[in-house]
């Protein structure tokens, strides 16, 4: 697909449903999209599988993205109507005063986190989470009719595209990862001739800990594994050492616990080919699920290959659509064979 294509697909990805534990809708949509390249797909425990050869002789590869997206969850339908709430996966509490945000009860209902105006704060002080209340502007009868405790809430922002190709949404971590792969594949066009048999796996629940990663290896016991999620871009007050660039293409990951193999031929083949990339150098576990597949059953070579991101885990991530094109560009090399490792 062109790259008008992938950020359309990439932005129905990002304002898809799907907080960690809640990913029914974003798998059924992601099953949807890869039943056009094989009719071998399916949902299981949460993970979206994509299988594409048979595994006799040649090694097999697992393709990861994570489905799943930060969020909050109810605590309490409160007797005032106000709804308790507490973070799903890694929030910057500084972030959610007047945060507009979904809870996805009976139906959808539209709220906003409250906060007090600057007139009347005392203090500079952070809201801590035992302060995060939802005005969803319901009667009491109304909110508890509508809402249960337990039910998943996520930001209210849709995915938009800014200058150039550069997209912002509340979910492109790892949306984007998920319609990178799609975009490999596409391009592939995968025959029972090539190096490698192939499973694609999007999977549930890595922001809270990486689950589906754990069975997901354990199922499909893969020798290779390429994680491709997000990393950090680089923006002010931040460390160049640890960040890659918005349009930079994509950072490839050196680790202790991934396969040097595996890193240095992605980095020689984006060399030669005059593929944009950088280096993310990590000094020990990559907090990817390529650290779930390194250590499942017998272990697997992993690698990462990360998108760069900025405003992680905020409603206001920004990505640059190129560096997602530059991936699966390395993603179909490998798969083709073209990448000696």
């Amino acid at each position: 697909m062109d790259i008008t294509k992938f950020k359309e697909l990439t932005a129905r990805l990002a304002d898809a449903k799907g907080v960690s534990g809640s990913e029914d809708g974003i798998a059924h949509m992601c099953a949807e999209l890869m039943s056009r390249y094989t009719d071998r797909v399916e949902i299981v425990n949460g993970n979206v599988y994509a299988h594409f050869g048979e595994r006799r002789d040649k090694p097999h590869v697992l393709l990861d993205a994570h489905l799943d997206k930060v969020g909050l969850i109810c605590t309490d339908v409160r007797d005032d109507g106000f709804i308790s709430a507490d973070m799903v996966g890694g929030i910057d509490l500084r972030s959610m005063p007047a945060q507009p945000v979904i809870i996805h009860g009976r139906e959808d209902i539209c709220g906003v986190i409250c906060t007090l105006p600057p007139h009347l704060k005392t203090s500079d002080e952070v809201m801590t989470k035992d302060q995060l209340y939802i005005d969803t502007g319901l009667s009491p009868e109304s909110a508890k009719a509508l809402i249960s405790r337990g039910d998943p809430i996520s930001y209210e922002a849709e995915c938009r595209e800014l200058i150039g190709d550069r997209l912002c949404g509340a979910a492109l971590d790892d949306r984007c990862g998920i319609s990178t792969v799609i975009q490999a594949i596409d391009e592939l066009h995968y025959t029972d001739d090539m190096p490698y048999t192939l499973t694609v796996m999007f999977s549930t629940q890595e922001e809270i800990g990486e689950r589906g990663a754990c069975i997901g290896a354990f199922t499909v016991d893969p020798d290779i594994c390429i994680e491709v999620d997000v990393s950090f871009a680089l923006a002010q007050g931040e460390d160049r050492k640890k960040c890659g660039t918005l349009g930079g293409g994509c950072m490839i990951g050196v680790s202790p616990t991934l396969d040097k193999a595996l890193s240095d031929g992605f980095i020689a083949f984006a060399k030669e080919n005059d593929i944009p990339f950088d280096i993310e150098v990590m000094s020990g576990t990559t907090g990817t699920n390529a650290d779930r597949f390194t250590v499942s059953r017998g272990g697997a070579r992993a690698v990462t290959l990360s998108v760069p991101l900025r405003n992680m885990h905020l409603p206001c991530e920004v990505i640059d659509a190129n560096d997602c094109m530059t991936t699966a560009k390395l993603i179909t090399a490998f798969l083709r064979g073209d990448v000696k490792c």
